[in-house]
């Protein structure tokens, strides 16, 4: 269970340090395996544990090759995915055309979201949570059933 946002700093090599706080529990869930893609609605990349990825993977292979929605979803998705493994830092390579995707900068945000973790550059991360706080405050957005019946 992925929850919180966390400013980290690529190194040089384009390595993502881990938290330490997930670092045990990838270990034990998946060998520390994960994937990583891109997000086909917004410039950042999502990570996943890899039975997580493997559960998406089932159903991209459902998707028809011939319908051109469904086949761009899969060249997408797994035209970008990349497997690695944590090393004994705790740090997972980020290749460089999904840095390239989700311009990453030295400075990013790893957020939590369940079940994977989204990889921002941390200024475009700001720009978004602005905008979402926006959108929020004016309210100018359709309530889906799930929205209508969430409360904190």
């Amino acid at each position: 269970m992925f929850r919180g946002a966390n400013a980290i700093n690529l190194d040089v090599k384009g390595r993502l340090a881990i938290p330490t706080k997930y670092r045990q529990p990838l270990l034990d869930d998946c060998n520390g395996q994960l994937v990583c893609t891109v997000d086909t609605q917004q410039s950042c990349l999502l990570l996943y544990p890899l039975p997580e990825w493997e559960e998406i993977e089932l159903k991209l292979s459902k998707f028809s090759s011939t319908i051109p929605a469904e086949r761009r979803m899969q060249r997408l998705l797994l035209g970008y995915a990349t497997e690695g493994e944590m090393d004994k830092s705790g740090r997972f390579l980020l290749s460089s055309p999904l840095r390239q995707h989700a311009k990453l900068n030295k400075e990013v945000m790893l957020v939590g979201q369940l079940n994977k973790l989204e990889v921002w550059d941390a200024d475009i991360w700001a720009r978004q949570i602005e905008a979402d706080m926006e959108t929020e405050r004016e309210g100018n957005f359709e309530l889906t059933e799930r929205l209508q019946d969430f409360s904190l």
